[in-house]
């Protein structure tokens, strides 16, 4: 199994940005590090997620150009850069992990705020 630890969110204006990180408890080049939303009244939503093999990434268009996902093998650890943050950003965010050839993502982190005020 995978233990994953999130950290970082919070309350910030919009127009303003954001820092998360997600460490793992063990990493191979077969895993995957993806970081989802839920908004209050939505389903939830892929917001981006990295391949520790050749560090592919996905974003959803919601956030392309705005968000930036990146990892550090060596840590254990992917990090999210949210900037030009939107009030619709507004959700709780969770990082998950898998591994290749897994349908869904199975390992999750604890969901952590993230608030947006116009």
């Amino acid at each position: 199994d995978v233990q994953l630890q999130a950290s970082g969110g919070g309350l910030v204006q919009a127009g303003g940005s954001l820092r998360f990180s997600c460490s793992a408890s063990q990493v191979t080049l077969t895993t995957n590090v993806g970081w989802f939303r839920q908004a209050p009244g939505k389903e939830r939503e892929g917001v981006s997620c990295i391949s520790h093999k050749d560090g592919s990434t996905y974003y959803a268009d919601s956030v392309k150009g705005r968000f930036t996902i990146a990892r550090d093998s060596a840590k254990k650890t992917v990090y999210l850069e949210m900037s030009s943050l939107k009030p619709d950003d507004t959700a709780v965010y969770s990082c998950a992990a898998k591994i290749d050839g897994m349908r869904k993502y199975v390992y999750w982190g604890q969901g952590t705020q993230v608030t947006v005020s116009s």
